[in-house]
């Protein structure tokens, strides 16, 4: 490790005060063993020493289907939606009181979030989910957190839960993500892509263990390989994907082997483990990284080159005369994407009119939305402050 590298480990890692720290189901398995009691274990001992140290630590843990699996004595992940989710039923308890007897040994609790993409989407209970983490950090609880698969379905389920864990890591503005996993970081090729700034040391075969990485680009996804396995969903692309999530909104991430002794605690000492992705220079407000990366969109805007430069270069709100096209429906309030009328989306925000209101009015100056409307709440069809740049 270089002194560049270490100094950087210290400033983000070391220094970090509040973590999410997500370990995938690899991780809590042995060969022949859905769940390893001893691993789940241990990681409840590292979380429990960081916060004897003065951290608030929010983990987000896969195993729940797994854990069920051993209950049920079946050998294989289930296949149909039905089948995942008794599965996951009859494992969620087993898992979540694993962790509680591994923290109560230590005198901390564990309090178990099941959340679904809906409640990242819907505002009010995206708040209520982060004041209920808030509080349980001040209970001396860590918050175990988990997609409820029980009830989500195709339509609303995160898929794995690396991008639960950078949801998690925006709702309660962590200044770290950590994810735990069954290999040592990004494997990277040598010489590595721009924007890896060093590698471990002991390259083998062309490749190499990147130590630090300055941004998720595409030479950096291209990097990635096809490493999902039998009882996790998520490969490296996916863990990419989430590190990008949280590194663009203003968070450091890093990629880990969970499997290795003291793996946690030694990362935030500052050590050489795994890799380290550096965040972005600015942090996103709260509201804002809501917009651009949890809420989903239930509609477009389509603006003209105008408006465009006016949103992005000028920071101005977007008024109705600089819309071409409405796309979809949506309602007041919604999240809905801003698009150029080549198709390329630009920016996310809060619509202050219905899409049917937007049809009516666009392309009039804002002084024509109460002769057409019969009523002008706002003269923006999306106010500055409720926008977000995507690029």
């Amino acid at each position: 490790m270089t002194a560049d590298s270490r100094q950087l480990r210290e400033r983000y890692l070391a220094g970090a005060r509040r973590l999410v720290v997500k370990v995938g189901t690899n991780v809590l398995t042995s060969p022949g063993l859905p769940l390893d009691r001893s691993r789940v274990g241990a990681l409840g001992d590292q979380i429990a020493a960081l916060v004897r140290d003065g951290r608030q630590v929010a983990l987000v843990t896969s195993g729940a289907i797994g854990a069920g699996m051993g209950a049920l004595g079946l050998t294989s992940r289930p296949h149909t939606l039905p089948g995942l989710q008794a599965a996951a039923s009859v494992g969620q308890g087993l898992l979540v009181a694993l962790y509680d007897e591994a923290l109560r040994r230590r005198g901390l609790h564990a309090g178990q979030i099941l959340l679904t993409r809906d409640d990242f989407d819907a505002r009010d209970r995206y708040l209520n989910a982060s004041n209920t983490i808030h509080h349980l950090f001040s209970l001396d609880c860590v918050p175990v957190i988990n997609e409820n698969d029980t009830v989500s379905t195709d339509e609303i389920k995160f898929g794995d839960n690396d991008l639960l864990a950078a949801l998690v890591t925006h709702m309660i503005r962590a200044e770290a993500l950590i994810l735990l996993t069954s290999v040592p970081g990004l494997q990277t090729t040598t010489p590595p892509p721009a924007a890896v700034l060093s590698v471990h040391e002991g390259a083998r075969e062309g490749r190499a263990v990147a130590d630090v990485v300055s941004g998720v680009d595409p030479e950096v996804m291209g990097l990635v390989r096809s490493d999902k396995t039998s009882l996790g969903l998520g490969g490296m692309g996916s863990k990419l994907e989430a590190v990008r999530i949280a590194v663009e909104a203003g968070e450091a991430a890093v990629i880990a082997d969970g499997k290795q002794p003291d793996t946690l605690t030694r990362l935030m000492a500052g050590e050489p483990v795994g890799t380290l992705f550096l965040p972005a220079e600015r942090r996103l407000q709260s509201r804002k990284r809501w917009i651009r990366f949890t809420g989903r969109p239930r509609g477009g805007i389509v603006v003209d080159e105008g408006a465009r430069r006016a949103l992005c270069e000028s920071g101005k709100s977007l008024l109705p005369s600089g819309v071409l096209d409405v796309e979809g429906e949506f309602g007041p309030g919604d999240i809905v994407r801003i698009s150029t009328a080549d198709g390329r989306v630009f920016a996310r925000g809060l619509t202050n009119y219905s899409s049917d209101d937007v049809h009516r009015i666009k392309g009039l100056n804002s002084s024509r939305i109460q002769p057409v409307l019969g009523h002008k709440c706002y003269d923006e069809v999306v106010h500055r402050d409720n926008l977000a740049l995507l690029a």
